[in-house]
Parts: C-alpha cells; sequence; structure tokens
C-alpha cells in the first residue's frame, strides 16, 4: 500500500463487459491505482467520479459521442465527461417505479415511451399489478413535466447511428439503468456503453444484456448505496440541469 498525503493508494479493478460478435457477453478487468479516501469513501464528488470515469473512458475521446445523464445527480457528471470526451450532453429521462410501503425502495423503472422494466422482487415488496398500474402513470405524469422542464423548446437530442454513453453517478438495483438504455436502444445507436463510477456487483450483471459495453470504475462487496462512495453527495437541483443543457444548446448552435 502507497501512501501519500491524506489518500491511500491501492490497486482496484476498472471493470469493463462487453459483447463478443456473437452477442455473448465477456469481462475483463485490469487493475490501477485509486485514491481511497477516508471512512472507504473512493470520489470526493461527483466532479472527482467524472474525472476517474473520463479516463475509463478514453478510446471514445475524439469521436463525438453523445454523453446522455440520467437527472439530476449525472447531469454534471455528464458535463464533464462531454467535455473530457469531446462529445455532446443531453439527457435520457427515467423515473424509479417505487414500493407502496418504502419509496426509497425501488421495483422497478419506466421511461418517456411508457416501458417499464418491473424487478424480479416487486411483487415480495408489496407491488401488485393495481400499485404498478398507478405508479406508472404517476411517474409518466412526471416525466412529461421534467421533458417540459429541461428542453422545452428543442427534441432530445438524436442517438441514432452514434456511440451513445449512458452515465449515472451509480448503480445500486440497477432498474433506472436498465429503462435507460432500452430507451436509447429503441432509437439504434451504433454503440451503446454504460458507465458509472460505482455499482453493487448484482446490478452489473442485470445492466449487461441492456449494453454493448458497461465501464464500471469500482464493485464493492460491502456495497449499501451509492452515497456512500463519495465524501460529498449533495443533491443536485432542476435548476442545475437546466442551466448545463442551456450550455450545451448554446455550445452547438
Amino acid at each position: 500500500m502507497h501512501v501519500k498525503g491524506k489518500y491511500r493508494l491501492r490497486p482496484m479493478l476498472f471493470l469493463s463487459i462487453r459483447k463478443d460478435k456473437n452477442h455473448g457477453v465477456s469481462m475483463y478487468s485490469r487493475s490501477i491505482f485509486r485514491r481511497d479516501l477516508t471512512g472507504g469513501r473512493l470520489f470526493e464528488d461527483r466532479a472527482d467520479a467524472a474525472r476517474e470515469l473520463a479516463a475509463a473512458l478514453a478510446a471514445y475521446r475524439g469521436k463525438n459521442p453523445l454523453v446522455l445523464a440520467i437527472p439530476r445527480g449525472a447531469v454534471t457528471m455528464g458535463r464533464i465527461l462531454a467535455d473530457e470526451l469531446g462529445g455532446e450532453l443531453d439527457v435520457v429521462l427515467v423515473r424509479k417505479l417505487r414500493a407502496p410501503l418504502s419509496p426509497e425502495l425501488a421495483v422497478g423503472a419506466i421511461e418517456e415511451s411508457g416501458w417499464a422494466h418491473v424487478a424480479d422482487h416487486a411483487a415480495s415488496a408489496g407491488a401488485d399489478e393495481a400499485h404498478l398500474r398507478a405508479e406508472k402513470e404517476t411517474q409518466l405524469e412526471a416525466l412529461r413535466a421534467r421533458r417540459k422542464m429541461y428542453t422545452p423548446e428543442r427534441a432530445p437530442v438524436d442517438p441514432a447511428g452514434r456511440t451513445v454513453i449512458v452515465v449515472d453517478d451509480g448503480l445500486a438495483t440497477g432498474e433506472t439503468m436498465i429503462a435507460a438504455l432500452h430507451a436509447v436502444r429503441s432509437k439504434e445507436p451504433s454503440r451503446l456503453v454504460c458507465a458509472v463510477p460505482v455499482a453493487a456487483a448484482d446490478s452489473l450483471s442485470r445492466v449487461a444484456p441492456y449494453a454493448d459495453e458497461v465501464v464500471c470504475l469500482h464493485a464493492p462487496a460491502d456495497f449499501q448505496s451509492v452515497g456512500q462512495f463519495y465524501v460529498s453527495f449533495s443533491q443536485v437541483e432542476d435548476e442545475q440541469v437546466v442551466a448545463l443543457l442551456c450550455e450545451t444548446e448554446q455550445a452547438h448552435r
């Protein structure tokens, strides 16, 4: 173990899951040295995580990738990724479907078209058909309002024929990422990449079939929540998202 300042540098597995030409899924890893912040936290904040993620995605630099961030937290990360890789930023809108007795628990997720992914544990969490129908309608309405707020004067950037990187600040259950990848895949990108700084290991295996490549910086065995691996994990407000998207629109005029 190497010690430098207040950080400990330790080997970390950078994980990449790729589909081969026969549509199988392969996985490889390489060790890199990563700062280990106090308390087992891996990142100072989302900006720190985004810079690390950009290094792992260096193969896409200069290829004008479309970076689609899942609001709200990942939009600040998406801005950095798009700048570092020479790409374009937009958002992919999805909402989690909440468990009836525990709203923080995702029992699935829904995207703008109305397609929903329902988790295997939904029924055991009390989400029966009636609850899911009502929750889908609630979240679809929220998605319409969010789209109107974020991009009121333009259509979403078209992913067709482009390399698309869908980014989030972490994967817990993976439900929202699955819905996001499904939404983008339906628009026929040439390559679809899922990129996250940290994830629960089992969520990576669930997400992998929906992407051509999954890039994850860290999949810790002690994963409990995304926020536990950040020193600062403050909430990103809608106003920040709107401002970042406005910057993108102005830069591409």
